[in-house]
C-alpha cells in the first residue's frame, strides 16, 4: 500500500507542476497582449518607489505607509534647522563692574544682540509628519526636458552620461557636508511654456506620460526622487497641477512651480517675467496635502522658483503644512555676487520654510559678465545663511 500511495503522490505532484507551468505561460501571454500590462508595470514601480522614499526618509525597507515610519524627533529637527540657519556665533563683551561701597571689581560677560533680526529658522512653520525629507537630507537635482538639449542638463546629455554626472555632483555635495545625506533628483519640466498659443491659446505644452514614465524609471534606477516642474503659461495652477495626480500620488514624486512663466497678465511667455500669488501656492500645497492624507504618503516637497520681488506676491500668506514642505528656490544666474544678493533679497529676507539655490553650468560662468568666471562650488554655497536644502543644476 505504501508503494501505491507513493506512486499516486508522485503523479499528483507532476500534474500540479504541469498546471503551474501552463498557467505561467498563459500569464506571460496575457501580460504581453493585454493593455493593462502597462498598469501592472506602473503598480510595481509605485511599490518600488515607496520603498525608495521610505528608505531615504528613515522608514523600514518594507514600509509602505507613513504609519510605518519613525516618528519625528523634534529635538533633532530643531537642532538641524538651527544648524542650517548657519548664523555666526553672537559676539560677547566683558563688562568690568566696581562696587561703590567696597571698591572691589568683578566682571560680567554679556552677549551682544545681532545687528538685524534673525529670521531663520522660520518659527511659524509647523513640524512635518513622519517621513519628511527635509531638513535631514539635501536634495540635489538635475533640471531639464527630454525633448530639449537647451532647457537644462537633464535633456542635454545621453541618459548614461547625465546620470553619471549627477552621481558625481551628489558625491561633491556629500563630501562638502558629510552631516547631511544627499538625495539625487530628476527635475523634469512636465509642462513647458511655449512661444506659440497652441490649440487652446494657453501658451504651454504638456509632456506625454511616456516621457514622464521614463523619468520615474530613471529615478528608481538611482534611488532618487522625481520633481515635476510646471510652467503654466496662460493656464493656471488650479488646472495644471491636478492633471499630474497619478504621478503625485507616488511617494517619490514632488512638485515645482515656476512663476517666471505664470502669465496672469495675459502676456506671451518670455516677454515679461510672470508671477504667482500666495493663493496659487497655497492651492498647490493644499492639493498635495490632500493626496498625502488620502494615500497615506510621506510629506511632499513643493518648490517655488524665484529671482525677483514680483515673481511671488503676499509671501507672508504662504502656509507650509505638516504634509507639505515648501522650498523657495533662488533661480537667478550670473556672477556669485549677483546670485548671493538675489538670494538674500528675495529668499532670505522673505522667509517661508526652506531655501533652494540654482546653479547654471553655462550662464553662471560667462566671461563677458564681470565676476562671472565660475559656477559656485558646494563649499561656497554652504557659506550662505541659511544653507539651502535644495540644489538645482541647469
Amino acid at each position: 500500500m505504501s508503494t501505491s500511495n507513493s506512486g499516486k503522490t508522485s503523479w499528483r505532484l507532476l500534474i500540479v507542476l504541469v498546471v503551474i507551468f501552463l498557467l505561467a505561460l498563459y500569464g506571460i501571454f496575457i501580460f504581453a497582449s493585454h493593455p493593462r500590462a502597462v498598469e501592472i508595470v506602473m503598480t510595481s514601480a509605485t511599490q518600488t518607489a515607496t520603498q525608495v522614499k521610505n528608505a531615504i526618509s528613515g522608514g523600514g525597507e518594507n514600509s509602505s505607509t507613513t504609519t510605518n515610519l519613525r516618528p519625528l524627533d523634534k529635538a533633532a529637527y530643531d537642532a538641524k534647522m538651527l544648524a542650517l540657519a548657519n548664523y555666526p556665533p553672537l559676539k560677547t563683551k566683558t563688562i568690568v563692574m566696581v562696587s561703590s561701597s567696597t571698591g572691589a571689581t568683578s566682571t560680567k560677560i554679556v552677549t551682544i544682540p545681532p545687528a538685524s533680526p534673525r529670521l531663520w529658522p522660520v518659527k511659524t512653520a509647523p513640524y512635518p509628519n513622519a517621513g519628511a525629507l527635509l531638513p535631514f537630507n539635501r536634495i540635489v537635482a538635475y533640471y531639464g526636458n527630454l525633448y530639449s538639449t537647451q532647457m537644462g542638463v537633464l535633456g542635454e546629455y545621453p541618459k548614461p552620461q547625465m546620470l553619471a554626472m549627477l552621481a558625481s555632483t551628489t558625491a561633491e555635495w556629500a563630501a562638502a557636508d558629510p552631516s547631511t545625506p544627499v538625495i539625487p533628483a530628476l527635475d523634469y519640466i512636465v509642462v513647458t511654456a511655449q512661444g506659440s498659443a497652441g490649440a487652446d491659446g494657453k501658451y504651454r505644452a504638456r509632456m506625454p506620460d511616456s516621457q514622464t514614465d521614463q523619468i520615474v524609471q530613471m529615478a528608481q534606477q538611482i534611488n532618487g526622487i522625481v520633481i515635476l516642474d510646471v510652467q503654466i503659461g496662460l493656464s493656471n495652477v488650479q488646472t495644471e497641477v491636478p492633471l499630474l495626480e497619478k504621478y503625485l500620488k507616488m511617494p517619490n514624486v514632488e512638485l515645482a512651480i515656476d512663476p517666471e512663466f505664470a502669465m496672469h497678465s495675459g502676456a506671451k511667455p518670455g516677454t515679461v517675467i510672470g508671477t504667482l500669488d500666495a493663493t496659487d501656492i497655497n492651492f498647490a500645497a493644499q492639493y498635495l496635502a490632500n493626496l498625502v492624507r488620502q494615500n497615506n504618503l510621506p510629506p511632499k516637497v513643493l518648490i517655488i522658483h524665484r529671482f525677483t520681488q514680483e515673481m511671488v506676491t503676499n509671501y507672508k500668506a504662504i502656509t507650509p503644512l505638516p504634509e507639505v514642505q515648501i522650498v523657495m528656490d533662488m533661480d537667478g544666474f550670473g556672477s556669485a555676487a549677483k546670485k548671493i544678493n538675489t538670494y538674500q533679497s528675495f529668499i532670505v529676507s522673505q522667509p517661508v520654510q526652506f531655501t533652494g539655490f540654482k546653479l547654471f553650468y553655462k550662464n553662471d560662468q560667462i566671461p563677458s559678465i564681470a565676476g562671472s568666471d565660475h559656477m559656485m562650488t558646494p563649499t561656497e554655497v554652504l557659506k550662505l545663511s541659511p544653507q539651502p536644502s535644495f540644489i538645482q543644476y541647469q
